[in-house]
């Protein structure tokens, strides 16, 4: 999830990777708080739209571009005609295409466009419910989809998570759901049942139709489908924001 290692040691078997996938929305709740309070300090000495800049850039930086690496990946094997087989050997190319710059460039920009359209008192919840949701979703793809390859990282996920564990997580998910956006100043509770459930039906759309394209999912895919969960969180609450919802 994150560049930061544990402080203490511990030899993970396979069993214990697939079972953290329902403590994937925890992780991101860490995240989001980390984001927060750097939005925070950026706005004390800079800008507001500045203050956002540095904050994209921390995204990237606390999770080491690892996701964002899944999606040029991804976006590199969706690039033409092609049978599953064959995106799978443009997706393991170490050197990146045009689709996959491209679908890096646009997707950082439009994330720091989305954020400028958030209230800047509303900023913190929104960038919390952002990596929390981000999290949720590779775990509910993880656990909802078939997994395209015999083997790999993302299988080990895939192999040990099970309804329990997408279950807590979740669960896990909407609290923090409820919680935040009564941080946020929401002015109809209610919306927030309607923002997961929104959010819930893109993902479920996105994970199949990667699914249909490839095969299944893979590792790749799993983190572009946390990249455009978080973008369209943030969309989500933009245009929440510009239709006068907030408090």
């Amino acid at each position: 999830m994150t560049v930061f290692r544990l402080p203490w040691p511990k030899n993970e078997t396979t069993e214990d990777v697939g079972r953290s996938t329902r403590w994937f929305p925890a992780a991101g709740l860490v995240i989001g708080l980390i984001l927060a309070g750097l939005n925070w300090l950026f706005n004390l000495f800079l800008p507001p739209a500045v203050s956002n800049g540095l904050t994209v850039v921390a995204m990237v930086l606390i999770t080491g571009a690892m996701h964002l690496d899944g999606l040029a990946d991804t976006f590199d094997g969706l690039a033409g005609n092609k049978s599953p087989e064959d995106r799978w050997k443009v997706m393991h190319d170490s050197r990146s295409g045009a689709f996959g710059v491209v679908s890096l460039v646009l997707l950082l920009l439009v994330k720091f466009i989305l954020l400028n359209a958030v209230p800047r008192g509303m900023i913190a919840p929104v960038l919390v419910l952002t990596a929390v949701f981000g999290r949720w979703a590779m775990a509910y793809a993880i656990s909802a989809f078939p997994y395209a390859h015999k083997e790999g990282l993302g299988k080990a996920f895939k192999d040990a998570a099970g309804r329990p564990g997408l279950c807590i997580a979740t669960l896990i998910t909407l609290v923090l759901a409820v919680l935040l956006t009564w941080w946020a100043g929401l002015r109809y509770y209610y919306l927030a049942g309607i923002a997961v459930l929104v959010l819930w039906l893109f993902v479920t759309l996105l994970a199949a139709y990667f699914r249909h394209k490839f095969a299944g999912l893979t590792g790749d895919t799993y983190g572009a489908i946390n990249e455009l969960a978080e973008s369209g969180t943030l969309l989500l609450f933009s245009i929440i924001a510009w239709n006068g919802l907030f408090v």
